[in-house]
């Protein structure tokens, strides 16, 4: 079997700190799976700025310049990490036959890659990595994460748990991905709709090197909600059982009410009658914002906007920094 070409591809947002740092660990390591002979020497580190407002994009540029495994890529605005890693793997597949998608911010274990690759060689098309335990995290860090992967099964979202972006994908994949024309992206969860065999690496995830995360708890919310709503209609389906259980106990409450009346026992209360309404008034808002949500999401798919448009392209066979590419 001939060696696979790898490019690793990073998606960057106001990085300046850290890049400095993770560059050149990325850069060690993909000579080490070289020198190996896991990977083709054409192999690439792909760096994605996602319009960063910092140092991040003048850096990157840097690199390229230093050394012919970086390559660069920047999008016209910033559309988020989903579709920044989205615009990594696109551009990616047309040079590469493996991808690995990573943060740049040194949290993921690097040496994974190795087992990665490995498992590549041995047949898999798709290599999920999941962290094997969160003894790093606080408590409140801890509880909401894992809530969060819960919570997205239980709402029929098909997510590999404790995994996040960093995954190895063959260009096979990448070309069947490509035909998932959506522009509300949830990668975790749409890459195991593709198929193909796929199995998982477990590593520790480390403290950041530098600088800030950019996932506050707010985020990670909308993240799941965003998948939830994406990839499931189980909100839907929950509201309308909701319905019909309020419907009932109400239907029960009006036979309570008139037969109490019938044999002169009448309940006489206001606040248990404005408690009520003020429930049911609830649910009905709580309703209409979830099905509110759905129908937002039908009106930016059926636009079917660019997911992401790259304005710049830097190092090698990507130097083609006139061209605008949009997908």
């Amino acid at each position: 079997m001939k060696k696979p070409i790898l490019y690793i591809v990073i998606p960057c947002y106001n990085e300046e700190e850290v890049l400095p740092i993770t560059s050149f660990q990325f850069l060690k390591k993909i000579e080490e799976l070289i020198y190996k002979g896991l990977v083709d020497e054409k192999s690439r580190i792909l760096f994605v700025n996602d319009a960063s407002s910092d140092g991040t994009w003048k850096i990157i540029k840097n690199l390229v310049d230093t050394n012919k495994y970086y390559l660069g890529i920047s999008q016209s605005k910033n559309r988020g990490h989903q579709n920044a890693v989205l615009a990594g793997l696109m551009e990616a597949k047309n040079w590469a036959d493996i991808t690995i998608s990573i943060d740049c911010d040194g949290q993921d274990d690097i040496d994974a890659m190795n087992q990665m690759v490995e498992e590549y060689l041995n047949g898999c098309e798709i290599v999920y990595g999941v962290r094997n335990k969160r003894d790093t995290d606080t408590f409140f860090k801890k509880f909401t994460a894992e809530g969060f992967y819960k919570l997205l099964n239980a709402m029929g979202v098909e997510v590999i748990y404790n995994h996040a972006d960093y995954r190895l994908v063959s260009s096979r994949v990448l070309k069947e991905f490509e035909n998932f024309k959506e522009v509300n992206i949830f990668l975790r969860g749409m890459f195991p709709l593709v198929g193909f065999k796929s199995t998982s690496v477990y590593y520790e995830r480390h403290e950041r090197i530098a600088g800030r995360s950019h996932y506050p708890i707010s985020k990670m919310l909308a993240l799941a909600f965003d998948g939830i709503t994406s990839l499931s209609i189980k909100p839907i389906r929950f509201i309308t059982e909701m319905g019909i259980f309020i419907s009932l106990l109400s239907f029960i409450g009006v036979l309570w009410s008139i037969i109490m009346h019938l044999i002169g026992r009448g309940v006489v209360g206001w606040a248990s009658t404005v408690c009520i309404i003020c429930f049911i008034g609830g649910v009905q808002l709580v309703s209409i914002g979830v099905i509110g949500e759905y129908i937002g999401k039908i009106y930016l798919e059926v636009k079917a906007r660019p997911r992401y448009i790259i304005s710049e392209r830097i190092g090698g066979q990507q130097d083609k920094e006139d061209d605008v590419k949009e997908t």
